[in-house]
């Protein structure tokens, strides 16, 4: 370990599970809300009258029509408040698919450096592309970050977990609407009402 504030280096395995660990604890938090904004909406769909609309379908089209620079910003906001420090877009089409990199303080004495990919996307990553992006980490950082608007092959999945090597920790499209919805970015919670009727009943004698 070094001392207060400063980055240390971790093996691979140190690295995937300080990392999992923090995914847990978000996990823990996503769970006791991912629920809720849903069965809100489908109640505030059939009070109106109007068709129920999976917000998650629109949230994905919403991104996917963004810029690229401008989803690096979204993915940076993501980042920081996912508790994430020092989040920064590089903004260099020429740095071998990196598009950022934070720092994630695992306890007051650890944190270790983290480099993240945003890929804007409607298909699936391939395992090359992760190869691709754990090569450009190379002696840069203990951990990698893939976020999409898309999806991961198995394949992918598979390379991005494969033992010996740096894990990557990837996060598709349903992730990232999950991770906007316990951080309520860009999507509000709405309350609504059922009428009891049993309860005016009772003044109608």
């Amino acid at each position: 370990m070094t001392d207060l504030g400063r980055q240390t280096h971790l093996s691979p395995e140190q690295s995937q599970g300080f990392f999992q660990k923090w995914t847990k604890i978000f996990q823990r938090r996503r769970k006791a809300k991912v629920s809720e904004p849903e069965a809100i909406a489908e109640e505030v769909a059939v009070a109106s009258g109007e068709p129920s609309k999976d917000y998650s379908i629109e949230v994905l089209e919403l991104m996917q029509a963004l810029p690229p620079a401008g989803f690096e910003q979204l993915c940076q906001a993501i980042l920081r408040e996912a508790g994430f420090n020092e989040v920064v877009v590089t903004g260099r089409s020429s740095d071998q698919g990196i598009d950022g990199h934070g720092i994630l303080q695992v306890n007051p004495l650890v944190s270790f450096r983290v480099l993240f990919q945003c890929k804007r996307y409607r298909n699936s990553v391939t395992p090359s592309q992760v190869r691709d992006f754990r090569g450009a980490m190379a002696g840069r950082a203990d951990k990698g970050i893939i976020l999409t608007t898309g999806t991961f092959t198995t394949e992918a999945r598979r390379e991005a977990s494969r033992d010996g090597v740096p894990p990557i920790e990837l996060i598709d499209g349903e992730k990232l609407v999950q991770m906007l919805e316990t951080l309520e970015l860009g999507l509000k919670p709405v309350r609504s009402f059922e009428v009891d009727h049993a309860y005016f009943a009772k003044f109608r004698a």
